[in-house]
């Protein structure tokens, strides 16, 4: 598996002859207003312009309604890709768009014949009850004979929730959404993994290798990847933490 980390949340990998992207942000930096007044910054461009970004056959994106999962460069490239895999509620605001519930599935044609399976997993984006300020989102494992099972976790907070995702499944490769995001809107509650939570994603992951992405490049949050990399060796797990250089293919798993 070839995965590049093109900033944020974005993520280009390669499984099985087919090519995925993660939450598709492709924006310069900027300030965004949003309805409620609030201003969420980017600070940091891609690192792949999506200009350059090469045909991609599916995009598992996360939640539709936040500027740093979705922004109006990725949206613009939605309607190019085949198959974009996101919630049931993305589904129903963006046309072509395939929502899926939790476990379930769909099966994807790969090129040598076999299928790739894509399963909805549970993911919360921030404490108990966030759903209903912050919206549903999901995460993603990809399955397939002969491949490395990969879990990319969208924006999740929830350590209970890796842990019904380990049960079910053997992963050899996490994307983990990181950084502990946070926002008054939640009284500051980390709204994506911190680099502790992270951690103990990676303990009940096993032996899996760890790919942190959405860890910096926006205002709102408040650990980077120097944190996480401090904790994890703390943790011990300095040696299942591969931080990417955004923009260079990296081969995993």
């Amino acid at each position: 598996m070839k995965i590049t980390h093109i900033g944020g949340p974005t993520a280009l990998f390669s499984l099985g002859g087919l090519t995925f992207l993660t939450d598709p942000a492709f924006d310069e930096p900027q300030d965004y207003v949003l309805p409620t007044g609030r201003v969420m910054t980017k600070l940091i461009g891609p690192a792949v312009p999506v200009a350059e970004l090469g045909p991609v056959d599916v995009v598992l994106l996360s939640h539709d309604e936040h500027k740093d999962n979705l922004d109006d460069a990725g949206r613009a490239l939605l309607p190019s890709v085949p198959t974009v895999l996101s919630t049931p509620g993305a589904a129903t605001r963006i046309p072509g768009v395939r929502g899926l519930e939790s476990w379930e599935s769909v099966e994807l044609a790969r090129p040598d014949g076999g299928v790739i399976t894509v399963t909805g997993v549970p993911a919360l984006h921030g404490p108990e009850g966030a759903e209903a300020v912050l919206g549903v989102v999901t995460g993603f494992v990809l399955t397939g004979d002969d491949l490395p099972t990969v879990y990319v976790s969208g924006d999740n907070a929830s350590v209970d929730l890796v842990k019904q995702i380990a049960d079910r499944f053997t992963v050899d490769v996490a994307i983990l959404f990181a950084g502990a995001a946070r926002t008054p809107l939640m009284d500051g509650a980390p709204l994506t993994l911190t680099s502790e939570a992270a951690a103990e994603a990676a303990h009940l992951l096993g032996a899996a290798t760890i790919v942190p992405v959405h860890t910096e490049g926006w205002t709102h949050f408040s650990e980077g990847p120097d944190h996480l990399s401090t904790t994890f060796a703390a943790a011990g797990l300095a040696s299942r933490l591969n931080l990417l250089t955004h923009g260079v293919a990296t081969t995993v798993g």
